[in-house]
């Protein structure tokens, strides 16, 4: 019988290629949908199906968890008003996926600057080698970041800020209940800023109406669920290690869906980007847990 721990596994494997299919799914919609309505109703429709199937945990949520899950969720909805702006400028979502994946060696930055806990030394090396990535991306373009990488960027910041503050914040409120909160208040951002910003389409496709339910339901709703689930079954280190995968993936899929292809420079940006992030989780690599743990 499969162990618990290599279930956890492959859950986050399939976790990360959902994640990197709903690239390729928002890419398809934006192609007849302003990118903040877009998130909007993405994100609203996903938080009231996933709230839904946990309105036990909802119902009895206090209003002090309300007011942590809605402030969480509302740097979460600035985060991916960033992404989806960098999603709708760019012509590399392979190279903007790894530069959103800088989230991950700056949640312990943030850590520091915001919280002062001590970061290890490997995440200062991950850092460096990060930046290094960072600047090779750039230099592709003679010294300048493109809007679209500009806006990956900052997204990856205040992910990693969103993810201190689940950390510290939000460790007592169920996981199902604190994912639709954390949703429905992306959507509700995203719409208000599309009522400010956007004008809509008389019309929208069943091509498009496709690529939007996909987006939902597959890469967001089935994503986080089996990403909750899968983090039960095993620790955070773990399931960090694997979720360096998604922007690998991403680039594959762009690859295969899109024919994007990579400059040498841009391949060595990136790679040196996957690199920092196995730096940032060498010491958890290194403590793996033996299968069938």
């Amino acid at each position: 019988m499969m162990g618990k721990s290599l279930q956890a596994d492959l859950l986050m494997l399939l976790v990360t290629l959902l994640a990197a299919m709903g690239w390729m799914f928002s890419h398809e919609a934006l192609s007849e949908m302003p990118p903040l309505g877009f998130i909007g109703v993405r994100f609203l429709l996903a938080g009231l199906l996933v709230g839904g199937l946990g309105w036990h945990q909802v119902r009895r949520l206090p209003p002090r968890a309300w007011r942590r899950a809605g402030a969480t969720g509302v740097v979460m909805g600035l985060a991916m008003l960033c992404w989806i702006l960098g999603l709708s400028k760019t012509d590399q979502l392979g190279v903007g996926a790894f530069i959103s994946s800088l989230s991950v060696v700056l949640v312990p930055v943030l850590g520091w600057l915001f919280f002062r806990q001590k970061p290890t030394a490997s995440t200062w090396l991950a850092l460096l080698v990060a930046t290094l990535g960072l600047g090779s991306l750039s230099l592709e373009s003679g010294l300048s970041i493109a809007a679209s990488d500009g806006y990956f960027a900052a997204a990856a910041v205040i992910l990693a800020l969103h993810f201190n503050l689940n950390s510290r914040y939000a460790l007592s409120i169920p996981p199902v209940a604190l994912t639709g909160i954390q949703l429905g208040v992306v959507g509700l951002i995203a719409l208000l800023a599309s009522g400010l910003s956007e004008s809509w389409s008389a019309s929208i496709s069943w091509r498009g109406i496709g690529w939007l339910l996909a987006s939902i339901l597959i890469a967001t709703s089935l994503r986080f669920f089996l990403q909750i689930k899968a983090q039960g079954m095993a620790s955070a280190s773990h399931a960090a290690i694997i979720m360096t995968l998604e922007p690998v993936w991403t680039a594959l899929l762009a690859m295969l869906w899109l024919q994007e292809q990579m400059s040498l420079q841009q391949l060595f940006g990136c790679s040196l980007i996957f690199l920092s992030l196995l730096i940032n989780r060498w010491r958890w690599l290194l403590h793996r847990p033996k299968p069938g743990a």
